[in-house]
């Protein structure tokens, strides 16, 4: 029995979709490589500090409605708090003004989404991996 003496009722993992599957992203030079993938297959970057709410809330809201596990992309998860010196590479090499939370997306060398903070919407990400 759930709270309130209603039974519970768990959330089946193949109704949530398939869910992002996260790599951690950790070094500059990392970064350096998968750049160079973005010809091969899009790359996801969601930029995150795990001391903020507001990121917490983004990254929760991205794993709820992400349906497409990694078939449309790369998804790179980069801890801002360990990492800072890769977020600064990544606003150095995009020209993109950091952020946190920050989504940004590449796709042959071009940024095709950047997103921050509350405007981080997993559909967005998904329709327009779709039609690139």
């Amino acid at each position: 029995m759930g709270w309130f003496g209603r039974k519970s009722e768990a959330v089946k993992p193949e109704a949530k979709g398939k869910g992002i599957k996260w790599i951690p992203l950790t070094s500059v030079e990392q970064l350096m490589e998968i750049a160079k993938t973005t010809y091969e297959k899009p790359v996801f970057l969601f930029k995150h500090s795990t001391r903020c709410s507001i990121s917490a809330m983004a990254k929760n809201n991205l794993e709820r409605h992400w349906s497409t596990g990694d078939d449309l992309c790369n998804a790179y998860y980069l801890d801002l708090l360990q990492h800072r010196d890769v977020s600064n590479k990544i606003a150095e090499i995009t020209g993109i003004t950091h952020q946190s939370p920050q989504a940004i997306v590449l796709k042959g060398g071009d940024i095709i989404y950047d997103e921050s903070h509350s405007a981080i919407d997993a559909r967005r990400i998904e329709t327009i991996l779709r039609k690139a």
